[in-house]
């Protein structure tokens, strides 16, 4: 991986974390966006001391901001004359509704919107660095999930699982489109579940939830942050994998998603529904 730039969002912890270190150890120049600068900071120190390797970056980058996804953006743009990977790790569960500064409900603005922002803000760079690699986290969760085109700030009914879910289908929705419209540019754009992983995804919506989700992530339910960022390493960096676009991988297998995935009317819905809420 020497001499390709990757940036990869929700880096200062769990599998992000771990997917910069990763790929860190491998020689690559690494851009670190995190929501905390000051955590992003203490990350890059820890895989800098780890690797020894210091082409290490670290841009503020809050997805519940969409200003902030922008600036974090134009700071890539800036900073880099390529870009060769993205990696869209950043997200979060809520059990209550809230609403982003935006004016978005934050689990469909986080786990969805604002990566779709992202990566449609710096894709001319992808496209003029190719061979790239567009990678977004999903989860097995997405499978459970429809989404309601009427309601997608879920103002009607609102079950934190189950918005979690339908975000995570906004996931694969998006990477099957955008692996359509990047066809012939030489950048790829694949999807993944990662597996259930001890991190502290999911802590933050009190402490019945925080019990729960730190009993459901002991051994040998859940593996380790190091071992769940595997297969978006592999996605991020192994050769063979050049020209694969359009995919939905678990533990580093091609797998089918759901059924609702590949309806191509929902994947160019959801692209326009998502131009809409970013006023473009």
């Amino acid at each position: 991986m020497a001499g390709r730039v990757c940036a990869i969002t929700g880096a200062s912890s769990g599998l992000g974390l771990e997917t910069a270190r990763a790929l860190a150890g491998l020689g690559a120049t690494v851009a670190l966006l995190c929501r905390s600068a000051e955590r992003g900071e203490a990350a890059r120190a820890e895989i800098a001391a780890a690797t020894g390797n210091r082409d290490l970056h670290v841009v503020a980058c809050d997805h519940a901001n969409l200003d902030s996804v922008r600036a974090a953006a134009a700071e890539l743009l800036a900073r880099f004359d390529a870009l060769h990977v993205l990696v869209n790790n950043a997200g979060l569960m809520l059990m209550q509704r809230r609403i982003t500064v935006d004016g978005l409900e934050e689990t469909f603005q986080v786990n969805h919107l604002s990566a779709f922002a992202l990566t449609a803000l710096v894709r001319e760079r992808l496209q003029a660095s190719a061979p790239a690699r567009v990678i977004t986290v999903s989860s097995i969760a997405h499978r459970a999930a429809q989404l309601d085109f009427e309601d997608l700030m879920s103002e009607r009914l609102y079950d934190g699982l189950y918005v979690y879910g339908r975000s995570k289908l906004a996931n694969v929705l998006f990477t099957y489109e955008l692996a359509r419209r990047l066809e012939g540019s030489g950048v790829t754009a694949n999807t993944l579940h990662p597996g259930l992983v001890r991190t502290g995804f999911g802590h933050n919506n009190g402490s019945a939830m925080r019990a729960f989700m730190t009993l459901s992530q002991l051994p040998p339910l859940a593996c380790s942050p190091r071992r769940g960022a595997r297969t978006q390493v592999w996605l991020a960096s192994a050769p063979e994998l050049a020209g694969v676009s359009g995919r939905y991988f678990v533990r580093r297998r091609a797998r089918r998603s759901s059924r609702i995935s590949y309806d191509g009317d929902s994947q160019r819905r959801l692209w326009k529904a998502s131009e809409a809420l970013l006023g473009e």
